[in-house]
């Protein structure tokens, strides 16, 4: 079928090797958007395929692994829907790796999660556009 999504979040797309890991914290650029907060690495051309995406909530925020698991899974769930919008941005996105870190203290429900992300992806399209240089300081919004 033309044209249609394919709404995956495949193994190839989860950030996993600790070096390409390290890396990301070491030099990536982070912006915040409460509750969630986004470090991501450019790439040196423009791309369509999904970056690799690391998905984190605090242990010490949330001591239970069954909380930490739902929030994880609710960011997944959000990313999931709304990929399509680096991968089918004109002129591609120059996002390799995305880490999205849940640094909310409280719970969220699944419509603000998914509303922060699609305000996090629209930033991340602006602030890492081709046109634009790498920037490798970090960056926070309050």
């Amino acid at each position: 079928m033309p044209g249609a999504r394919a709404y995956t979040f495949s193994k190839e797309e989860h950030l996993c090797r600790k070096k390409l890991i390290t890396e990301l914290f070491g030099q990536g650029s982070s912006f915040g958007l409460y509750p969630l907060r986004m470090v991501w690495l450019p790439l040196a051309e423009p791309t369509t395929t999904p970056p690799q995406v690391l998905v984190s909530v605090s242990k010490r925020t949330f001591k239970r692994a069954v909380d930490r698991n739902y929030l994880k899974r609710l960011v997944r769930e959000a990313y999931r829907l709304n990929k399509h919008r680096l991968t089918e941005a004109a002129g591609g996105h120059r996002v390799g790796q995305l880490a999205i870190i849940y640094t909310g203290k409280e719970k969220k429900p699944f419509a603000v999660v998914q509303n922060k992300l699609i305000s996090g992806l629209a930033r991340l399209l602006h602030t890492a556009e081709p046109g634009a240089a790498p920037n490798n300081a970090t960056q926070s919004a309050v």
